[in-house]
């Protein structure tokens, strides 16, 4: 086990570490950046429905729109509310993950055994803390009301957490555990992606609806 948290956390690291470096470059080098993750993770999808064409093609679409999302976000939104947005969701994950193998309790879903009620509550405290400290102290330039930081915050980590569940569904369907074995301690790149590509992909197709 402590291998295992080991591995995860090394590997987490390394990951962050290089998301930042291509978030900061933008412009080509993170369009590269994306590109590299929607192929990857296209594959990963493609061999997590193998049997069903049209449920491939929507989750390529979807993957699509969703990298195609984070881009523009990046590239006119800023990089402040960017970082932002991803920071939620990585504490969404810690959050419901130390939570939960702190505390247990009652399972939260069955398509997703290791999900409890009080980790589905710590994903939403931890990223709201830390979430506020960062707009407070860090994230200066971002102009939005506390109480529209407070519902953002909300509103990103529960779509984290749907789309978290999203893919542990499919998982569950095609029986395995892992959408894929290239990160160390953590299984496919959509095992550690399905929150942000959910999120991005709906705030995306909320601000196509406003215009």
């Amino acid at each position: 086990m402590k291998n295992e948290l080991k591995k995860r956390i090394f590997s987490s690291i390394i990951i962050i570490l290089i998301s930042i470096f291509f978030i900061i470059q933008g412009s080509l080098l993170f369009l590269f950046f994306l590109s590299t993750l929607f192929l990857i993770t296209s594959y990963e999808w493609i061999n997590l429905n193998k049997r069903n064409n049209f449920i491939k093609l929507m989750g390529i679409v979807c993957l699509l729109l969703s990298f195609h999302s984070a881009y523009y976000f990046r590239q006119n939104l800023g990089i402040e509310f960017f970082i932002f947005i991803i920071m939620v969701c990585i504490f969404t994950d810690i959050g419901g993950y130390t939570f939960g193998k702190t505390f247990g309790g009652p399972k939260l879903i069955k398509i997703s055994p290791n999900k409890t009620y009080v980790g589905m509550i710590g994903s939403f405290l931890l990223p709201l803390f830390v979430g506020l400290i960062l707009i407070k102290y860090l994230l200066e330039k971002i102009t939005f009301s506390s109480y529209e930081i407070f519902f953002y915050i909300l509103l990103v980590s529960l779509l984290s957490q749907i789309g978290d569940l999203l893919i542990s569904y499919f998982k569950r369907k095609a029986k395995i555990k892992d959408t894929g074995k290239i990160i160390p301690g953590h299984g496919g790149l959509l095992d550690r992606l399905d929150g942000l590509i959910f999120v991005f992909l709906f705030l995306y197709l909320i601000k196509i609806i406003q215009i």
